[in-house]
């Protein structure tokens, strides 16, 4: 039995444009702004040789059926094979599930480098990557998360695509910044992503805001921009907006984790303790969490 683990920041969006329109799945993707912290997803694998293909998905301690993402990529790696093996994927996620935190994508990137290393198939980093992007593509969970999640930082990815095809900046000091968050529930990104009116509503802004912090790549811009969009793209639960007006009574920037019922703020490090403060009075009976970000992108443990 062979075995390999992998480690992959989580993710945070702020606002973002949809680029799915070429046929070509590698090259749809979008082009956003956001930000990797300090927790994610670990996974390992196990392999062994086998008379057919067999998939075990174990996430945060309990068998799952419902991991089509990861099942999407282990398929998609063992179709490089000609022998079949039994492939047993255990994910922990140490943040939010479905809440805007990229673990979909954070997911396939880890199984797919570590399957890559444990069945020995030579891939290089990059066409790893882009098996996981084609199965967020694929499974409509994601369209930029994998090409965010490999490059780590915060910053703006301004050329949509699969790693190696898209491309972005990346910000120089984010050693000094902080994120605080709070997380409700989820949010479906491929209901989503198949709402005419609400996809119509992330384009009309996304775009144009992906270059405006491109040409002034900073947080407090970030977090202005973000909230901007938030609040034009209209999706905010009635919990999440009590938050963020508290933060706004408060002085304190805020927005919307996308896609997620969640808020966040990126700031420095010396303010996060009192950003979190507000947080926890907006919303006592919630856990506030704070994190760093995380500059490193997904890779071999």
């Amino acid at each position: 039995m062979r075995r390999a683990s992998a480690y992959a920041p989580g993710h945070l969006t702020g606002f973002f444009q949809i680029c799915d329109q070429p046929d070509d799945p590698l090259m749809k993707g979008s082009r956003g702004a956001g930000f990797s912290i300090d927790r994610g997803v670990h996974t390992t694998v196990q392999v062994e040789a086998s008379d057919r293909d067999a998939i075990t998905v174990i996430m945060d301690g309990a068998v799952t059926g419902e991991a089509v993402v990861t099942e999407n990529v282990v398929m998609r790696m063992l179709s490089k094979l000609e022998e079949a093996h039994r492939v047993e994927v255990t994910h922990e996620i140490q943040t939010p599930m479905g809440a805007g935190f990229g673990s979909s994508g954070g997911g396939a990137i880890t199984v797919a480098l570590a399957l890559n290393e444990a069945l020995g198939l030579g891939l290089s980093y990059v066409e790893a990557a882009r098996v996981a992007h084609l199965a967020e593509i694929e499974c409509k969970t994601g369209l930029g998360t994998v090409f965010a999640v490999t490059a780590g930082g915060f910053g703006v990815l301004y050329k949509p695509g699969a790693p190696g095809i898209g491309e972005a900046l990346k910000y120089g000091r984010s050693d000094d910044l902080a994120a605080v968050y709070i997380a409700f529930g989820p949010i479906s990104t491929s209901e989503a992503l198949s709402d005419p009116a609400l996809r119509r509503r992330i384009n009309e802004l996304g775009g144009r805001f992906v270059d405006e912090i491109k040409r002034d790549l900073n947080p407090s811009r970030f977090m202005e921009l973000s909230r901007r969009f938030t609040d034009y793209v209209g999706i905010a639960t009635p919990r999440m907006r009590a938050v963020m007006d508290k933060a706004d009574e408060a002085g304190v920037p805020s927005t919307m984790a996308m896609f997620g019922e969640a808020v966040f703020s990126l700031v420095s490090k010396e303010d996060a303790p009192t950003v979190a403060g507000v947080y926890r009075e907006a919303a006592p009976d919630h856990e506030v969490h704070m994190a760093s970000v995380e500059e490193r992108g997904a890779r071999l443990l």
